[in-house]
């Protein structure tokens, strides 16, 4: 079990980390993040609760988005 979760670890810390750069350099950070979020969601709370609030938040986008319409 120890295996899996560093496994885990490596892989969505290092797509978070992209993420994160990739706000500053072009590239779809707003999938990479999520996906990293969502990846260290599976051992970790935080990562849980960070990953269901941008997910919230952006049901409440695309919501406002589809009224404007």
């Amino acid at each position: 079990m120890k295996i899996k979760k560093l496994f885990i670890s490596i892989i969505g810390g290092i797509l978070l980390i992209i993420g994160i750069i990739m706000i500053i350099v072009p590239g779809p950070a707003y999938l990479i993040i999520p996906a990293g979020l969502g990846i260290l969601g599976t051992e970790y709370i935080w990562a849980r609760r960070m990953h269901d609030k941008f997910k919230n938040g952006l049901q409440k986008f695309l919501k406002l988005k589809k009224l404007k319409r």
